[in-house]
């Protein structure tokens, strides 16, 4: 479960405050995948952020009581000085992953031979998203955030033998996906949400929060 407990969120945008969240209350539940239907820059992806507890709220709590994933395509734990296998050994180890297991799969699904031994910060944009995609992959959650949709790569092998994988994962776990279209969602919600006006306002269908987020858009 995650859970938004009178969330206050804002930034200042140099000319005023944006806000993000007001106070907001919610819960995730598990088996029940969720759907956030929101404008661009309205605050998505900080709201994402809080829930894997990369960024903190201003006011309010916060609760997680389940393994939640690092939002899909976050980079932000690799250390680009570090080899491929440097850094899947070391991200294994802090989720408690046995790290021969976590460099093994991620060499498997990269599948960029020798690069995997070089430092990530010169590896292409395409290397780079199929090793954070691998990274979430070697890692088992009860809960998967995703950030407008599932990223792809140029590598039609690659985006096969992922998505097969994270298709058996998510038959057993829970999903958050955000997004600032409808049919993104489709594939993944069962229940979904509107981000308007510092609150969060949750339905029990899609086409219940599509008719909202749609009103006046």
């Amino acid at each position: 479960m995650i859970e938004f407990d009178h969330v206050s969120k804002s930034f200042w945008t140099g000319q005023q405050r944006k806000v993000i969240l007001d106070r907001a209350s919610f819960r995730v539940e598990m088996g029940r995948s969720v759907g956030v239907l929101a404008p661009n820059g309205t605050g998505k992806t900080t709201i994402i952020n809080m829930m894997a507890g990369l960024e903190k709220p201003d006011e309010g709590e916060v609760h997680r009581t389940s393994r939640v994933s690092f939002p899909l395509g976050f980079m932000g734990g690799v250390v680009n000085r570090n080899t491929a296998t440097e850094n899947a050994r070391y991200i294994a180890q802090l989720y408690g992953l046995d790290p021969d297991y976590g460099e093994a799969f991620c060499r498997w699904l990269c599948d960029i031979k020798e690069y995997f031994d070089m430092p990530v910060g010169t590896y292409s944009q395409g290397m780079r998203a199929r090793f954070s995609f691998s990274l979430m992959l070697a890692l088992e959650f009860d809960i998967y955030l995703i950030d407008e949709g599932m990223p792809s790569t140029t590598d039609a092998g690659f985006n096969k033998r992922a998505g097969s994988i994270l298709k058996d994962r998510l038959r057993d776990a829970t999903v958050v996906i955000v997004s600032h279209q409808p049919k993104t969602l489709e594939r993944f919600a069962t229940s979904a949400a509107v981000l308007r006006d510092g609150k969060l306002h949750q339905f029990e269908t899609l086409d219940e929060a599509r008719r909202l987020y749609e009103y006046d858009a």
